[in-house]
């Protein structure tokens, strides 16, 4: 099979296109400044896909980012509990959740991004014409 189809986990990693999966989805590469890390381009430089299907798309991706803090402080109460243990006994469980909302605070403006992506992967497909359909 020679498919040159990208992987799709890089692809979300790097935060490319999800129709073509070359183009950048963001203006900034980096997350700083902070200011305009959420800053996006109209289209595609590569493909022409919108990143905007309609007015106010980017509202549902504070549910995927409320699900992906929730997974980060679910797999850290695990590796703590297997690593260290909790117990209200010695306050250790207080010190996880300390831990686990520096962690999620710190890593907040990547998760923001990173949540776009996601929630734009799932109403764009790989190469389906995404980007002639939404040009109405």
């Amino acid at each position: 099979m020679a498919d040159n189809k990208p992987a799709i986990l890089p692809a979300m990693i790097t935060m490319k296109c999800p129709n073509c999966r070359k183009g950048h989805m963001f203006v900034n590469k980096s997350i700083f400044p902070l200011s305009g890390m959420l800053q996006m381009p109209e289209k595609c430089e590569s493909c022409g896909q919108k990143f905007e299907l309609e007015v106010g798309f980017y509202y549902g991706t504070g549910y995927v980012s409320y699900a992906l803090s929730v997974a980060l402080y679910i797999f850290n109460f695990v590796w703590y509990g297997v690593l260290i243990g909790l117990s209200y006994k010695d306050n250790s469980i207080f010190y996880c959740l300390g831990i686990s909302t520096a962690i999620v605070l710190i890593l907040q403006p990547w998760l923001m991004r990173f949540s776009r992506v996601l929630y734009l992967y799932m109403f764009v497909k790989y190469g389906k014409g995404a980007a002639l359909k939404t040009e109405e």
